[in-house]
């Protein structure tokens, strides 16, 4: 099929390209006194490659899109949103809210600064990618990170189904009532993790931070360390396998935590009836 090409121009007026066909935007710039919104609104099978944007709403219900070595500079608000099947590779991505009711969108070798990032997605994946995002995949769901870096303060709350191996997280409230989430060989940073997770797994991690893995249901942890974390596990289901030290641990509801050493285990002013142990290795 016989493709439009757009090559080297640059773009202001609304909806500048709306509902491309089949088409190449190749070196282009859309930016001007015009700031026009929606560039591409609703095209379909396209491929966007070395162009910079800096107008609002550019991608919205793109179905079937490549785009490769772009910017999207922190004008660009909302940039894609309702969009299906794409595959985003080595782009710069400033804009808050940057990808929002999106499926099936491949996301690698990028840098992302994006308050607001994935919210209500489902299959997002981002490989070799560092990210800045306050709130980052809310009410998300099939997600996978693969050797990411990302600094984050709420993120992945209410998210159902995420993979993340080989990454590193600096965040606060990561996992807040998330479900059926998997962490392989990871470092994660931050205050009070995944209080309210369901089926959360980690292995072969490293948690960093106070208070952590409260009101937790279907924990496990397995091969994983500890670090300045303090009154863990309160109210919790775990069966944890710890290789180390943990500062105190907290009033477990059920299961097996398993440590080298615990500096407290407090058991005191417990609202409900807590029977986990807690076993220091021999």
């Amino acid at each position: 099929m016989e493709r439009t090409i757009i090559k080297e121009q640059q773009l202001d007026e609304e909806r500048a390209l709306y509902h491309l066909q089949h088409g190449d935007v190749v070196r282009c710039v859309f930016a001007g006194p015009a700031d026009g919104e929606s560039a591409l609104k609703e095209a379909r099978d396209i491929r966007v490659e070395d162009t910079q944007f800096s107008l609002r709403y550019p991608l919205w219900h793109v179905q079937g899109f490549e785009m490769t070595k772009t910017r999207m500079d922190e004008k660009t608000r909302a940039a894609i949103w309702y969009a299906t099947d794409g595959k985003i590779r080595s782009c710069l991505m400033d804009g808050v809210k940057a990808v929002r009711e999106c499926r099936n969108i491949e996301l690698a070798d990028c840098r992302i600064h994006s308050a607001e990032f994935g919210w209500k997605s489902d299959g997002i994946t981002l490989k070799d990618t560092e990210i800045e995002s306050e709130y980052l995949f809310l009410d998300a769901k099939k997600i996978k990170l693969e050797r990411v870096k990302m600094k984050g303060k709420y993120s992945f709350q209410y998210v159902d189904g995420l993979e993340i191996t080989d990454s590193e997280l600096d965040t606060k409230d990561a996992f807040w009532h998330s479900r059926n989430v998997t962490v392989r060989n990871s470092t994660i940073k931050g205050e009070y993790l995944a209080w309210f997770s369901d089926g959360l797994t980690l292995i072969d991690c490293t948690i960093i931070g106070t208070q952590p893995l409260c009101y937790c249901t279907n924990l496990k942890m397995i091969n994983c360390k500890m670090v300045d974390a303090d009154l863990a596990f309160e109210y919790s289901d775990a069966d944890a396998e710890i290789i180390g030290h943990i500062d105190s641990v907290k009033n477990p509801r059920s299961g097996k935590i398993v440590a080298d050493s615990v500096g407290e285990i407090i058991r005191s002013d417990a609202v409900m009836e807590c029977t986990g142990e807690v076993i220091i290795r021999a």
